[in-house]
């Protein structure tokens, strides 16, 4: 990271701005919690971002130890960027500042939807336990073109990416911008159902309750 300016400061916060401050960073950070991603899937959550810079940012996270690609063999043959331990260690604070910028006012200019994995993110950020008693369930939703495992257990939720999810009490395939509507703005599971916005494998009334998990900032 040569010729980066730096804070100059001994404090905890400014050594870790020194490292993820830069604009993209922690965006890029969150892109990569649920699993590994090729450049060009990477590329493709960060709305905005030209490729020069990722390349660049990439860069400096790899110097700094936040983040590492690995080459995958036969038959995909292709690098992947995922999160090395220290990276993860950012997980709850990329979370503690999901919490705390959910409860500020909408940006009216922006019409970017969320990416996949920001929506995942959102789950996590605003499960609530109590809603939860004894609830037990592993879902599969499938979000334009990637599949998450989520799973309610012991007032736990867990969430990975992944491309073969294990066996699930019910699997939703829809767009970001309608699940959303469903989780956050109280959709019907029923009306997007007969409108065709969601397709439902499983059981609908377990569906049901894991939307209800995740109140509204």
């Amino acid at each position: 990271m040569a010729g980066r300016r730096k804070y100059g400061d001994l404090c905890g916060i400014a050594r870790a701005l020194d490292v993820v401050g830069e604009r993209w960073a922690l965006l890029m950070v969150r892109e990569l919690l649920f699993g590994p991603k090729r450049f060009a899937v990477l590329h493709r959550g960060l709305a905005g971002m030209s490729p020069n810079v990722l390349s660049q940012r990439l860069r400096d996270l790899e110097e700094a130890g936040v983040v590492r690609h690995r080459e995958l063999g036969p038959p995909v043959s292709a690098r992947v960027y995922e999160l090395t331990p220290r990276g993860r260690d950012l997980e709850p604070v990329l979370l503690a500042l999901a919490r705390w910028g959910a409860h500020g006012p909408l940006d009216p200019s922006c019409t970017a939807e969320l990416s996949v994995d920001a929506m995942m993110l959102a789950l996590k950020t605003t499960f609530d336990d109590a809603a939860a008693p004894n609830m037990r369930t592993r879902l599969a939703l499938r979000l334009e073109d990637t599949v998450f495992a989520a799973e309610i257990e012991s007032r736990r939720l867990r969430i990975t990416r992944t491309d073969t999810p294990p066996d699930t009490d019910a699997t939703l395939t829809t767009a970001v911008a309608t699940f959303r509507s469903l989780v956050f703005s109280g959709r019907p599971l029923t009306d997007a159902l007969e409108s065709g916005d969601v397709q439902l494998e499983g059981d609908q009334a377990l569906a049901e309750r894991f939307l209800a998990c995740f109140p509204s900032p």
